[in-house]
């Protein structure tokens, strides 16, 4: 009977007891996503009223452009590491990385000439890694080209000539990253496809979405079976101008001058800084950008503000006490603009390394208003790191999908997740590589909105862990 009592009991009490169990586990978690959002709150508005990252971001833009192998990145490395130490990361340090070394040199010429009268000089930039001209410059014919398949068929008018590639931007595309990789194989790969029917030169269309007359370089490529010939960007409007007079007059001769030269690779490195985790100490979240830039304005939305952004994640973690259970890294990565040279040693590191990197983050979009995270990674993490919405909410974030993450943090193999961190990119293709990209152009609210969303992405990978 007493057990026939005891089992009937336990059938009773026992939903109660999962009922209790579970409601306590749901209270616990709604109580520590509740934290999670208080702190976030907390880093965001400290964020945007201290600005303390808008004012470094104006220390290094001081500096100036910042080029792998040049004197100014040599400058803009050490300030970092100064930084760093000033604001007292628990390990600040360099790690070498030897860089390709270009020089522009002298301001570049060029101009559109009918039967010996100049028509019009044309801004014009090198493309980052181009030859010179001859001291006196070229001088042909121009033919104007669409696209790679275009110069296919007109193979047989190209030799002697400089190409003219003309595709803008698609400015039907809503991402301005798509429609800049619609356009931009002119630039990286002009040269190689024109050398291979005689072109003597190349000028290409600026890849940029702004009408105006910057031109915009970026890197070039060559290769060692086929003629180097020397290529440049000319501005969006003389694209125009120049488009319109060949269809007047085909016979037009332009004429280039360019004395940059590439010389032996040099030493720079990483700039790396971290705060150490208190529980799980060995494993490692990596925020971080590309510190070099080009040669043009002061790389201040690329990717000075991403790297200045990283550095303020660690320094707000320190400013409200916050003690990481991971270890956080903050990774300034040199050379990414010509050779990717700091994230490959970086991603030798790591996978040499005991540490185990859980997550890498990458900001090298500008410092517009932030929107999103794209995530390189399995369903069942990019799941986890959906969740955490609600919190990153705080800091502007609406949403977070699988997509590429970054150039550098794609070197590290071995991590769990791979993030590039997304502001709205309606704007950043009108500085991206030119001469506009100064600090000036930084707003204080979108950068600062930026280096919150990445600290609270920071901290929940610290706190949860993937």
């Amino acid at each position: 009977m007493l057990k026939i009592f005891g089992m009937e009991m336990i059938r009773i009490l026992l939903p109660l007891l999962l009922f209790i169990i579970s409601t306590k586990i749901s209270f616990s978690q709604t109580d520590k996503i509740s934290d999670y959002i208080s702190v976030a709150d907390t880093i965001t508005k400290t964020a945007l009223r201290d600005r303390k990252g808008y004012d470094w971001l104006k220390e290094l833009c001081e500096i100036g452009p910042r080029l792998s192998g040049s004197e100014n990145s040599m400058k803009a490395i050490l300030w970092a590491k100064n930084k760093m130490t000033e604001l007292g990361f628990d390990s600040v340090w360099l790690q070498p990385v030897m860089v390709p070394h270009w020089e522009r040199g002298n301001k570049e010429f060029c101009a559109i000439y009918n039967d010996k009268i100049m028509i019009k000089k044309l801004e014009v930039l090198a493309l980052g890694g181009s030859v010179s001209t001859p001291e006196n410059g070229i001088e042909a014919n121009v033919i104007e080209i669409k696209s790679f398949d275009e110069l296919k068929q007109k193979a047989s008018e190209v030799k002697g000539k400089i190409v003219f590639f003309n595709r803008p931007i698609d400015q039907g595309m809503t991402n301005t990253f798509a429609g800049y990789g619609s356009a931009v194989d002119q630039r990286v790969y002009g040269a190689i496809e024109a050398a291979k029917y005689g072109a003597i030169g190349v000028v290409i269309r600026s890849v940029t979405t702004k009408f105006d007359n910057v031109p915009h370089a970026g890197v070039m490529l060559y290769v060692d079976s086929l003629p180097r010939i020397p290529a440049a960007a000319i501005g969006y409007l003389d694209s125009d101008f120049l488009s319109e007079q060949l269809k007047l007059n085909p016979g037009l001769v332009l004429k280039l001058r360019m004395n940059c030269r590439t010389l032996e690779d040099t030493q720079s490195f990483n700039v790396i800084g971290e705060i150490r985790g208190k529980e799980f100490s060995e494993e490692i979240v990596v925020v971080g950008g590309h510190f070099d830039s080009w040669d043009v304005g002061c790389g201040a939305h690329d990717d000075g503000a991403g790297c200045i952004q990283s550095i303020e994640v660690l320094d707000l973690f320190k400013r409200l006490n916050i003690k990481p259970k991971r270890t956080i890294r903050c990774v300034l990565f040199i050379n990414e603009e010509n050779g990717s040279r700091g994230g490959i040693e970086y991603g030798k590191l790591a996978a040499s390394s005991s540490e185990k990197h859980i997550a890498a983050i990458e900001a090298d979009r500008g410092a517009f208003t932030p929107v999103g995270f794209n995530v390189d990674s399995d369903s069942i993490t990019i799941n986890k790191i959906s969740t955490w919405l609600p919190i990153l909410e705080k800091a502007s974030i609406e949403w977070v999908k699988k997509g590429g993450s970054g150039v550098d943090v794609s070197k590290i193999k071995n991590a769990k997740a791979l993030l590039g961190f997304v502001p709205d990119d309606q704007r950043y293709m009108d500085v991206h590589h030119s001469a506009n990209d100064v600090f000036e152009e930084v707003h204080p609210r979108e950068f600062e909105l930026g280096a919150a969303a990445i600290t609270v992405m920071v901290y929940l990978l610290s706190e949860e862990g993937l």
